[in-house]
């Protein structure tokens, strides 16, 4: 299984849009990403120059993303 990277927010966002996720507001330092086709799947991720590898496991998780697929999209 590959090393889960340290990526930024902008990365992170861009990649979970390439799946169907789009932003739907802000809430200070944390975006609310909803999904197209079903707007109740819901992601928040932080707006970091970094985001930690614990957070990111868990937002892929969320996502139904493996690190080896997200590593491909970015």
């Amino acid at each position: 299984m590959p090393k889960i990277p340290i990526v930024s927010a902008i990365k992170v966002i861009k990649v979970l849009s390439k799946i169907g996720y789009e932003a739907d507001h802000q809430t200070g330092s944390h975006i609310i990403l909803r999904h197209k086709e079903t707007p109740h799947k819901r992601l928040t991720v932080p707006n970091h120059k970094e985001i930690a590898r614990g957070t990111l496991k868990v937002i892929l998780e969320e996502a139904g993303l493996t690190v080896q697929e997200f590593t491909d999209l970015l």
